[in-house]
């Protein structure tokens, strides 16, 4: 099989759907946040700190030998050295929540990943990418538009988390009426999204699941782990460790594959990784959060 012939659906009205959920999500997220929770983390930054050094620094380097040793193809570990590259997923917000870690240092991550996107993301492919032969082939110039990015930010994170915050302070009957449903609204809103794009591409990760899973899993432990020891070994408090874990763990495949199209068109190999991850880090990011949970229950009782 010759994966850099796959085509994947994804469209600009796929992408517009999916910022749609993850707003929705994000609305649903900020009900619990007030203003005096991003004060105290800017008192102590420590756990952002950390985070963003994995995610923007450590993990694309640690991606670079990982990925040429478990990608089959050169187009799978730029793929990967791509996903690495990219900042942030909301959705990881959301499952932070789920999993009782702080969520004003994963919003505040997602934020400031997103926002140096602009630089970091084109900086790390083109760096990573160009160190090996058989990926340097594929690099191309890779440029982001700083409007396209800030319209982005604004959009799913900016304006649903501030309207949030604001029906939590000013109409906060409504808004302890909508925490709960919310938060299961939330979910099956944006699985009903990713069910849809799974099923859309059926055909495609039915064809491709046996070559990119393995690559997949081992990205995406990788970056687990490296948010979770990294905030261990800075001392962070639980809530902290779990919050750095899964905005390290979660990345943003939107950007990565509208990336994948705009500049190496559609090439197989990278939209499949890119594809699967988005998929497979809510899968497994979503387990873990919900074991959290689960774990907290049992202590709770």
């Amino acid at each position: 099989m010759d994966i850099d012939r796959l085509q994947l659906a994804f469209d600009a009205t796929g992408l517009l759907v999916l910022n749609g959920a993850l707003a929705f999500i994000m609305f649903g997220v900020a009900l619990d946040l007030s203003p005096e929770d991003f004060r105290r983390l800017a008192r102590d930054p420590r756990a952002p700190v950390v985070g963003l050094l994995c995610q923007l620094l450590l993990l694309p380097a640690l991606t670079f030998p990982v990925a040429l040793a478990v990608a089959p193809t050169p187009s799978m570990a730029l793929g990967m050295m791509l996903i690495a590259a990219c900042p942030g997923g909301n959705v990881s917000n959301v499952l932070t929540q789920l999993a009782g870690g702080r969520v004003e240092v994963s919003v505040g991550m997602s934020a400031i990943s997103t926002l140096a996107a602009v630089i970091t993301t084109p900086l790390n492919l083109v760096w990573w990418g160009s160190l090996a032969p058989s990926t340097a082939a594929l690099v191309t110039e890779v440029s982001l538009s700083p409007v396209d990015v800030a319209q982005n930010v604004a959009m799913v994170l900016l304006v649903p988390c501030t309207v949030g915050m604001l029906t939590a302070r000013y109409a906060p009957g409504p808004a302890v009426r909508l925490r709960r449903p919310m938060k299961g609204l939330s979910i099956v809103f944006f699985g009903g999204v990713v069910a849809s794009a799974f099923a859309a591409n059926l055909s495609v990760f039915l064809v491709a699941i046996g070559t990119v899973a393995l690559p997949v899993a081992v990205l995406n432990a990788l970056a687990l782990a490296l948010g979770w020891s990294a905030a261990r070994l800075a001392g962070l408090p639980e809530p902290d460790r779990r919050a750095v874990a899964l905005e390290v763990g979660i990345q943003n495949s939107g950007l990565g594959l509208a990336l994948i199209f705009t500049f190496f068109d559609g090439l197989g190999g990278m939209a499949a990784v890119a594809g699967w991850w988005g998929i497979w880090h809510i899968l497994a990011g979503g387990t873990l959060a919900a074991g959290w949970a689960w774990r907290d229950s049992k202590l709770r009782t």
